[in-house]
């Protein structure tokens, strides 16, 4: 994981311009990104709102009704500096994916439950837009995945990425997907099973997590394999090498089966078709605005008891002999 601090913007450079994505289910949500809006705004800096699908509560907004409103479109950031979203997982991770289309950093405050991808909690939104405007943080580099779809014929019938994870799932509901892992080109087993996950560190406190996989920092480079409900001796957790390729095989006499990245980027499967997982050529360039630790954020995140924790410590130094 990379990380370098983003350049003070010069008096003559052009405009400084951010993409606001906000969750705008809430009218609590709707007011944190009109307050957002305007302290950016009043600092000098553009603001552009994605606008949701029904783009009504934005056009009924008193103050948010005046910014401009932009459609989930890989133009949606294209000339912004940044990337700023306000809600939970699911609105940064697809805050995240309009951010990766323009290699762009990407912020995330929290208005939700969890919000484990959030950078800062919703009471902290003043001070994080007041480190934009001064350009007071840092970016740290996320490691995704490239998926591929291969299908019977050895044809690649569709590409895409993901930050979190790819769960390889059977379209039929009420079926099992029989599947064959692959790990560098060779079998590990098969099995049915619910689905198979892939994940990066980043993914692994995500679905990976309730599947059963294990925690990983996002500061280690691998790869992360989840069998999902397999019916088999051998379906734990694999932590696999960031060099590695992983594919999960479906079966020619199976239904068809589907991969979907971050659960809402979706490629078809048809029966024995294959999917190719390996490293991202380009990661996610993520905003720091402090030093807490994962640690600490994963402690607070799952509100995990730490009662009688004394903390490292040290032997005192022993005392020079004195002469007699």
């Amino acid at each position: 994981m990379s990380a370098h601090q983003p350049q003070p913007t010069d008096h003559d450079a052009p405009h400084r311009e951010v993409l606001l994505v906000p969750h705008t289910g809430r009218h609590s949500n709707l007011e944190a990104a009109a307050s957002a809006a305007v302290l950016l705004s009043d600092a000098g800096i553009r603001v552009r709102v994605l606008a949701p699908e029904d783009p009504t509560p934005l056009n009924e907004h008193p103050i948010l009704k005046d910014f401009a409103q932009y459609p989930h479109s890989i133009q949606a950031a294209a000339g912004c500096e940044l990337v700023l979203v306000l809600g939970g997982d699911g609105t940064f991770l697809r805050a995240a994916d309009l951010a990766y289309q323009q290699d762009l950093p990407v912020l995330g405050i929290n208005l939700g439950h969890v919000g484990f991808l959030a950078e800062w909690e919703s009471d902290s939104l003043e001070e994080a837009i007041r480190r934009v405007v001064a350009c007071d943080y840092r970016v740290t580099d996320r490691m995704t995945l490239d998926v591929r779809v291969i299908n019977e014929a050895g044809e690649t019938t569709g590409s895409a990425w993901a930050l979190n994870e790819v769960s390889v799932e059977n379209l039929n509901r009420r079926g099992v997907l029989d599947a064959t892992l692959e790990i560098d080109g060779r079998p590990v087993s098969s099995f049915g099973c619910d689905g198979v996950l892939v994940s990066t560190p980043t993914g692994s406190t995500a679905y990976a997590f309730s599947a059963g996989g294990p925690v990983l920092w996002p500061s280690l480079d691998a790869i992360l394999v989840v069998p999902n409900n397999a019916h088999a001796l051998f379906a734990k957790p694999l932590v696999v090498s960031p060099k590695s390729q992983v594919a999960i095989e479906s079966n020619s006499d199976t239904s068809p089966a589907i991969a979907i990245m971050d659960g809402f980027r979706d490629l078809h499967m048809p029966p024995g078709s294959r999917v190719e997982v390996v490293r991202g050529r380009q990661p996610v360039r993520w905003v720091r605005l402090d030093d807490s630790t994962f640690t600490d954020r994963l402690v607070r995140k799952f509100r995990l008891p730490v009662v009688g924790w004394r903390g490292p410590t040290t032997t005192p130094k022993e005392a020079p002999c004195s002469p007699n």
